[in-house]
């Protein structure tokens, strides 16, 4: 807007956001003195610094926005002590440098600092301390190094929410003087944070939110966190923790998130945890040492995220998510359970990840499994179950952008603050173990049987796994043909079928696999002539055809023969007795001349040597001797005492 465009009277309020991109600031806010409220957001300003008049001009501002608003540079304060200004907001941009070390005192009477999302670095001015009234202060996602000073959890007693997050601050947490008192929100993860988790946190009677997560805290999990009644969401997930999870006596009883992942925690899961069952939400004790069972009394009915994968739980799946309607996400992973999987996993109605990896479970699949019609991916691999695969089972993309798993929100001076959960799931893709971020698990789909003690022919129904990206059925005992259905699996990206004892031909219907990446149908019994090298076909070699002797072509370099194709014998009626590839008629032709043989092999070196032949009778005539006497000594006395 040029000058001779700008409004000859003075604004008090200006509000513009998503208006495009692409235009020069307002210079005609230049010219006003008597703003009271500038929001502007979401807008793409070429400019290369902050319009540090607005803050100078206007001695009678009191809320000032810039969020995303493309902004660069240094962030300047005014010159002077502004003493209206209680609400900026300079967030998402791209504001850079030290935080100026004189700005807690210039803008003494802030309650709501956001600076977060931007390149500051540095440290965080002692000044900060000065604003007296500061309730809310957001830092995260910057640059800013060194520890939390002093004057500043010291002068700012008022201070409710203390976001500084994704830093590279380092020290004690609060070692010094402290005086805040009145938290319900501390976000300090993603730091370099040492030491342990300070105890001067438990006066802090109205935290709400406590993520100590991503750092390098040790020591044990302090007995009074679990002593906070209002506190809701607790993450202290990889640190360096240790020792036992301490008793309780259910005064934390509203906790609705509870991570702790990545520690060094061991011992059992105590039975206080069962004080949550009404509220519990979210429960992340993976990749620690815990042991023993799971609480009998646990049974959370609203939880929808459980990881409790890599730790040391032992004994048989207890009916503790039997009326977990709401549950998404199970994952216990590589433990020791064992026993069957239970048939109540069908009351699981919101189930999309089941993930039972690498524990002692035995039995058949369960049919009930088939009732589950938002399953996603299924991972029942390295454990001993048995018998056929339901040919029922079924899997689907979820096809749209799942939620991250949100703490709690948050509301101060009118704008939503919210805390979210980024979980991880561990999936084999292409024999290869990833862990995945929710958001990409919307793109996948997938069933890992592998490395079980399966039998039976591959039947699914494929119109329940007609969207599925990863079929794993690897090292089991699988027979039958390879199902040619397969290849109206149109977004298969990983088949592994290896390690079986599949037979017949491979079907050449799959060179249309066009999305197929790897496909591995090596150590089976397969026979005929290797799919031609056409579409995805063509990426693959020798080693995904390895092991079975009776393909021939030239991917495995055996021409092909009417002789070294095997016919496979059909059984009759009356004996459906399988002899495999052997031909019993050669066989016992075979055995009957070895025999042969071997007694003419015999008496001809007993006619050649003398000495052997001499030998030979004499071992002979003892022989008899031996038993004639026997039964000489023997069978009369028995006989004659059986009729006596």
């Amino acid at each position: 807007m040029s000058h001779s465009s700008a409004p000859r009277f003075q604004l008090s309020t200006i509000k513009l956001s998503c208006c495009g991109s692409g235009g020069s600031f307002p210079q005609f806010l230049y010219h006003q003195s008597e703003l009271w409220v500038v929001f502007l957001s979401d807008i793409y300003f070429k400019v290369d610094r902050f319009p540090f008049w607005l803050l100078e001009n206007n001695t009678k501002l009191v809320t000032l926005s810039l969020m995303n608003c493309s902004l660069s540079g240094p962030f300047q304060v005014p010159s002077y002590v502004h003493s209206a200004l209680s609400y900026l907001d300079i967030s998402n941009n791209a504001f850079g440098g030290n935080i100026p070390v004189k700005m807690g005192a210039h803008l003494p009477v802030l309650g709501y600092l956001n600076m977060s999302k931007n390149y500051f670095n540095g440290s965080i001015p002692s000044s900060f301390g000065d604003m007296s009234s500061l309730e809310v202060l957001d830092l995260s996602n910057n640059q800013l190094s060194r520890e939390i000073p002093e004057h500043m959890t010291m002068g700012c007693s008022l201070l409710q929410v203390l976001a500084l997050s994704n830093n590279k601050l380092q020290g004690s947490i609060f070692s010094g003087n402290f005086n805040l008192t009145n938290f319900s929100t501390l976000e300090l993860n993603g730091n370099n944070f040492t030491g342990m988790i300070p105890n001067v946190l438990a006066n802090c009677s109205y935290l709400y939110i406590l993520d100590l997560s991503n750092n390098s805290i040790f020591g044990e999990v302090p007995s009074w966190i679990w002593n906070m009644s209002e506190l809701a969401a607790l993450d202290v997930s990889r640190n360096q923790l240790f020792g036992r999870l301490p008793q309780w006596r259910g005064y934390a009883s509203n906790l609705e998130q509870v991570a702790m992942a990545d520690n060094q925690l061991e011992g059992s899961i105590p039975r206080a945890i069962c004080s949550l069952n009404f509220k519990l939400q979210f429960l992340d004790l993976s990749m620690n040492s815990l042991s023993g069972t799971l609480p009998s009394c646990f049974k959370p009915v609203s939880v929808r995220e459980v990881h409790l994968f890599k730790n040391k739980l032992q004994g048989a799946l207890p009916n503790a998510f039997h009326d977990s309607s709401s549950l998404v996400t199970l994952d216990l992973s590589y433990n020791h359970l064992k026993g069957n999987i239970p048939n109540w996993v069908s009351n699981l109605s919101k189930l999309s990840y089941l993930l039972l990896r690498r524990n002692h479970f035995e039995g058949e699949i369960p049919i009930q499994l088939c009732k589950l019609d938002r399953l996603s991916l299924i991972d029942l691999s390295q454990n001993n179950l048995s018998g056929g695969i339901p040919s029922c089972l079924k899997v689907f993309a979820l096809n749209y952008a799942p939620e991250q798993y949100i703490w709690h929100q948050t509301i101060y001076y009118g704008m939503n603050s919210s805390v979210s959960i980024e979980v991880s799931i561990e999936y084999t893709v292409k024999s290869r173990s990833y862990n995945y971020k929710r958001r990409m698990l919307q793109y996948m789909s997938g069933i890992d049987l592998s490395c079980n003690k399966l039998t039976g022919e591959i039947s699914f129904e494929t119109k329940n796994i007609k969207k599925i990206f990863i079929l794993n059925l690897s090292h089991n005992s699988l027979t039958g043909p390879v199902p040619q259905a397969f290849s109206n699996l149109m977004d298969m990206e990983s088949l592994d079928l290896s390690y079986n004892n599949l037979t017949g031909n491979i079907p050449a219907e799959f060179a249309v696999l066009h999305f197929l990446e790897y496909f591995n149908v090596s150590y089976n019994n397969l026979s005929g002539k290797t799919p031609e090298r056409i579409g995805q076909l063509g990426a693959f070699d020798e080693s995904n055809y390895v092991g079975n002797p009776f393909l021939c072509g030239s991917l495995v370099g055996k021409n092909c023969s009417p002789v070294e194709t095997p016919l496979t014998p059909k059984a009759s009626a009356g004996n459906k007795e399988d002899h495999g590839f052997i031909d019993m008629d050669a066989f016992y032709a075979s055995f009957f001349a070895c025999y042969v043989m071997v007694l003419l092999c015999i008496a001809a070196v007993l006619y050649i040597n003398p000495y052997w032949r001499q030998a030979w009778f004499y071992h002979i005539h003892m022989a008899v001797d031996s038993c004639y006497y026997f039964v000489i000594d023997n069978f009369p006395r028995s006989f004659f005492s059986g009729n006596m």
